[in-house]
């Protein structure tokens, strides 16, 4: 699949570890040593980096502004700001906040920078880069859950559009099941493999664990490329003829194989991929 160095580590379905952010790290720079000020990023009210928190008006504030707006009305700037709670010496946390998303090139970026890219910027120690990461995987999870209780898959797209967010930038290839019932509702997502997802690595037993122990009908293997590229390679193609033909002999089908980029997906039933089997009573989920 993709071409990661780590070595396959199976993961039991309690173990799932803290899913890595990618990003290069660059040095770091001294508060001091920028001369030039980094241009707000858009949407963000420009407050002098000078001014401590209690210089800023009341009503300016964060927490004042959300108890007056809404959480809806803050900017981005803002509510990184209220997840951190303060700034550092000399600086608002607001100001911390603006410089952080104008370095990253807004939210999207910021949310996919490294623990060494967040404390390397002035101000942002390991405290607060922790809560930045822990606030942007709640809402990964958040994506990845709702609605809340189970889902039902009718398209491609409705597993993509909860895996996408949480797979597609991961530093490491994972492979994840997605079991479902008779009809096509999730009864759980399981992470399988970490690092080295290849065909020449995978048991396809362990593909099959737990829809057996479920007694799942049906099942769609999902897994991401680094790279960003979710073009299917080689192997992918041959893990899902694998998975194919093991699953007509355990009678659990497989309804599609999803490779996942940075912001796309390929599905190799779209691809022309024949996962089709007649089964009476059943539609194939993925079909639409």
């Amino acid at each position: 699949m993709g071409h990661s160095a780590a070595g396959v580590q199976p993961v039991d379905e309690g173990g799932q570890a803290a899913s890595p952010i990618s990003g290069a790290c660059p040095a770091a720079v001294p508060a001091a040593a920028s001369a030039t000020p980094i241009p707000a990023a858009r949407g963000v009210r420009a407050i002098p980096a000078a001014r401590g928190v209690r210089a800023i008006p009341a009503m300016e504030r964060p927490r004042e502004r959300l108890a007056a707006r809404g959480v809806a009305g803050l900017t981005g700037a803002e509510l990184v700001a209220l997840v951190w709670g303060s700034g550092a010496r000399g600086r608002s946390v607001v100001a911390l906040a603006e410089e952080a998303l104008a370095r990253h090139d807004g939210l999207a970026g910021l949310a996919r920078a490294s623990e060494l890219e967040l404390t390397a910027l002035p101000g942002v120690g390991t405290a607060k880069a922790a809560q930045l990461a822990a606030a942007f995987e709640l809402g990964r999870r958040l994506v990845a859950d709702w609605p809340a209780g189970r889902w039902t898959v009718r398209a491609p797209r409705d597993v993509a559009e909860r895996l996408v967010p949480m797979m597609g930038h991961l530093e490491r290839e994972e492979l994840r099941v997605v079991l479902l019932n008779a009809k096509n509702a999730v009864l759980k997502v399981v992470t399988v493999y970490q690092g080295s997802v290849s065909s020449s690595l995978v048991r396809v037993g362990e593909l099959f664990r737990d829809a057996v122990r479920l007694n799942a009908a049906g099942i769609i293997l999902a897994h991401n490329h680094p790279s960003g590229d979710p073009t299917p390679s080689p192997d992918d193609l041959h893990l899902t003829a694998e998975a194919l033909a093991a699953g007509r002999l355990l009678d659990v089908e497989l309804l599609d194989h999803l490779v996942i980029g940075h912001d796309a997906f390929v599905s190799m039933r779209d691809r022309g991929v024949a996962f089709d089997r007649p089964v009476p009573g059943r539609r194939p989920a993925a079909a639409e």
